[in-house]
């Protein structure tokens, strides 16, 4: 009688920044994840967890990582300290007071959100006009233009562009990219689309976003169709 064995999954890499990250090492392994204090050059880590104060290296982290999850630390749960967070461009944040529980949770809603927009590896670029994204490395460009995205832009974007020439509805859009928050989302998607055009238009670029009012939202080169809703 033979036996087939069984492939084990490799631990997802973590990647962590700063002294209270590091402390987490431990907590991390134990929960089947691989924590990392330095940055591998063989493999790309799945997310980034930041220490409060390491909000510097965001912009840099993004550039070659493209648009994996980073969860920066902050040291009060208020909406200065949250707003801060974003504006450096982290896709959420942790407290450090409130142990790993709460930091484990934000960690698989944004690696499992990740797998659900990219369920299959693909090769080809997708692109419109002069945008293009490849969604094996998780970035997106303008031109020659490389756009830092946070993993919720890049995936609004990638939605869209799947679509690209049809108007995407509100609730499609709230069911795919903010389903973790049970549909209380309220304006975030006026916030988010507000965020992709001003990185998209940097420059005095055109608008590829279109707004169809009572409808939805359309990435198009050009005048938004006033078809159906898919």
């Amino acid at each position: 009688m033979t036996t087939t064995a069984t492939a084990i999954p490799a631990p997802v890499v973590v990647l962590l920044v700063g002294p209270e990250a590091a402390d987490l090492a431990p907590r991390l392994e134990v929960s089947g994840y691989r924590p990392l204090e330095q940055e591998p050059g063989d493999e790309l880590p799945a997310a980034v967890i930041l220490s409060p104060g390491s909000e510097q290296r965001i912009p840099e982290l993004r550039r070659r990582l493209g648009a994996r999850p980073l969860l920066l630390g902050i040291t009060s749960d208020s909406v200065e300290s949250r707003s801060h967070c974003l504006e450096w461009g982290a896709d959420d944040f942790w407290l450090p007071s409130l142990g790993t529980s709460d930091l484990l949770t934000r960690l698989r809603l944004h690696l499992g959100l990740a797998q659900r927009q990219a369920p299959t590896p693909v090769s080809a670029q997708l692109k419109l006009a002069d945008l293009r994204i490849d969604p094996v490395a998780c970035q997106g460009w303008r031109g020659q233009r490389q756009l830092s995205l946070t993993a919720r832009e890049y995936q609004l974007l990638l939605l869209l562009l799947r679509h690209r020439g049809m108007v995407v509805c509100r609730e499609r859009i709230l069911e795919e990219i903010w389903a973790d928050q049970g549909g209380g989302a309220s304006n975030v998607i006026e916030v988010y689309v507000r965020y992709l055009r001003q990185k998209l238009e940097q420059d005095g670029a055109s608008r590829l976003i279109h707004t169809v009012r009572g409808q939805g939202y359309c990435l198009s080169d050009g005048r938004p169709p006033t078809g159906p809703v898919p």
